[in-house]
């Protein structure tokens, strides 16, 4: 009786942990795992006691016209690809995760000094 008592309470403390983690990442791009394996990637609009609601994204491919879809002249063959977001509600007890989707930042550019030269540059 004790270990199933400990059990609920460890699945309501996680719960409540996924709760709270969701709550802090809403409006920001996550990646979202379910306990049956699947994994959606989504932006969190709001969070209820129960549910969450996602704009999850989908890829769209544009259809370009079927004669050009055979001659391709510079190299590999390209298509034009769209997002489009979709709400979808998700039930807190289905998600196993949530994690931010990380995004990388480069480096900036070495400044180049451009012309004219700056006033520090020598005289000729």
């Amino acid at each position: 009786m004790t270990e199933n008592h400990n059990e609920i309470e460890n699945r309501e403390d996680l719960l409540r942990n996924l709760h709270e983690k969701c709550r802090n990442y809403r409006y920001h791009h996550v990646i979202m795992t379910t306990h049956d394996g699947r994994s959606f990637d989504g932006i969190i609009e709001s969070v209820d006691r129960d549910h969450m609601k996602v704009l999850v994204g989908e890829d769209i491919m544009e259809r370009e016209h079927d004669e050009m879809d055979d001659r391709q002249f510079y190299g590999f063959p390209r298509r034009r690809g769209f997002r489009r977001y979709r709400r979808r509600i998700f039930p807190l007890a289905s998600l196993a995760a949530v994690a931010l989707l990380p995004y990388f930042l480069s480096y900036p550019y070495y400044p180049y000094p451009y012309y004219p030269y700056p006033p520090f540059y020598p005289y000729y």
